[in-house]
């Protein structure tokens, strides 16, 4: 143990150091998002995100601001686990009948007053699964929505827009 300390120390830091933003328009929408949550709720945004039946695809976008490029948590984003401390939905992904009770339950656990997002064309409107035997079609169909973001999927740049939009129509807290 004592060597692998000694090695530690020897070799000290060797990470890279981060590049800059080379997008000036995710920084422009970062600041003004940051300010409309500081706003809006005194404190940051949290996010529970949903997966109501979707490719996936859309998820990827999502995980995507919590990297280093984007970095959605210095704008005050943070996502939970748990509904229950959420101030906004964001749900992906057409519902599909084996969803349509848990997505209505973590909208009923998620505390007043409560935004939800849909996010991608099979959030907003069923996309190319629409309605059939397995899937009810886009999010409103089975819980209220309070805005979309549109996109197959819609890139990071527009879930910063998209949430920038919500959050600016959300009722004051």
């Amino acid at each position: 143990m004592i060597r692998i300390l000694k090695q530690i120390f020897r070799t000290g830091i060797v990470t890279e150091p981060l590049p800059p933003v080379t997008d000036p328009d995710i920084e422009k929408i970062g600041v003004q998002l940051e300010e409309t949550i500081r706003k809006r709720f005194r404190r940051s945004l949290t996010i529970r995100q949903v997966d109501a039946g979707s490719c996936n695809g859309c998820e990827l976008e999502i995980h995507a601001l919590n990297n280093v490029f984007y970095n959605c948590e210095k704008y005050g984003i943070h996502f939970t686990a748990s509904p229950r401390f959420a101030d906004l939905l964001l749900v992906t992904g057409p519902v599909t009948h084996n969803m349509e009770i848990a997505l209505k339950r973590t909208y009923n656990a998620t505390p007043s007053p409560k935004i939800v997002v849909a996010v991608g064309d099979c959030g907003c409107n069923g996309g190319v699964f629409g309605e059939g035997y397995a899937s009810l079609g886009g999010i409103d169909k089975v819980i209220p929505v309070d805005a979309v973001i549109p996109g197959c999927p819609p890139t990071p740049l527009a879930l910063l827009q998209g949430l920038l939009m919500a959050v600016k129509n959300a009722p004051r807290t």
